[in-house]
């Protein structure tokens, strides 16, 4: 399996200006893959101002073209973006294959000390993608810090997270991302944005791939980088037989 992490800054509130950045960024980079990472509100940047970039699930911009990269490149693709729906808004993690089948995830845990649980709602079901042989789970942002919901319960192979994570917790962010791969024995793959936001925020990035046993194969500081990386299933099933710690994990309840 190939994966392809985009590193890149965003610009704020605007999905044109955002999808054309991406699409440049991605024709540019050469190598054949099987899926593209984007970051989370990869068209907008983490605004709380849903009312005013948010896309009809039914009639998204995004998704669309989402949907015709996909088919492009022949390799599904993904990040999050707002999406308003029944009324609702939600930071919806979107899935798109070359075939057109879309596939999404809604953040459960809602940063609450920007204040996102109060325009956004919550996800209360995790989303197991089966691709290609692989079984993949996606999450977003601040569910990093959520052991218990990120937890290896369905013996998936590949771990995304998405993010706008700030520079100045960024020690959090590597630590938390090799830790996921360690207790869950799989790839773990983390794309978080750089640049500035208008909050004054910074990002630098450290975009980063880990395997099963918790060895950094790839992390990127500061610049717009886009990188693909190969992942071998057969080294996976090698070290889970030899190491099961997975046999022993603990089930978890959890409150929806």
């Amino acid at each position: 399996m190939r994966i392809t992490t985009v590193q890149s800054s965003l610009v704020w509130e605007s999905i044109e200006a955002n999808l054309q950045s991406f699409e440049k960024k991605i024709e540019a980079h050469k190598a054949q893959t099987d899926i593209i990472v984007l970051p989370e509100m990869f068209t907008t940047g983490f605004t709380m101002n849903p009312e005013q970039v948010a896309e009809s699930f039914e009639n998204s911009r995004t998704i669309d073209w989402m949907k015709n990269m996909a088919a492009k490149l022949g390799a599904a693709i993904c990040g999050s973006i707002i999406i308003s729906e029944a009324g609702n808004y939600f930071n919806r993690f979107i899935w798109a294959t070359p075939e057109g089948e879309i596939q999404y995830y809604d953040k459960r845990h809602l940063f609450t000390l920007a204040g996102e649980h109060i325009p956004f709602n919550a996800g209360n079901q995790k989303l197991i993608i089966e691709y290609k042989g692989w079984k993949i789970c996606p999450m977003v942002c601040y569910d990093l810090r959520f052991p218990a919901w990120c937890r290896n319960l369905e013996d998936f192979d590949i771990q995304i997270f998405v993010a706008n994570w700030p520079n100045k917790r960024s020690h959090h962010w590597k630590s938390l991302l090799m830790a996921r791969a360690i207790e869950n024995q799989c790839f773990v793959v983390g794309v978080n944005r750089v640049g500035r936001d208008s909050n004054d925020l910074v990002y630098t990035g450290d975009t980063s791939i880990i395997d099963y046993a918790g060895e950094i194969l790839y992390q990127k500081e500061n610049e717009e980088e886009v990188m693909t990386i190969e992942f071998s299933k057969e080294k996976l099933t090698k070290f889970r037989n030899k190491l099961n710690f997975l046999a022993d994990r603990d089930t978890f309840e959890i409150k929806r």
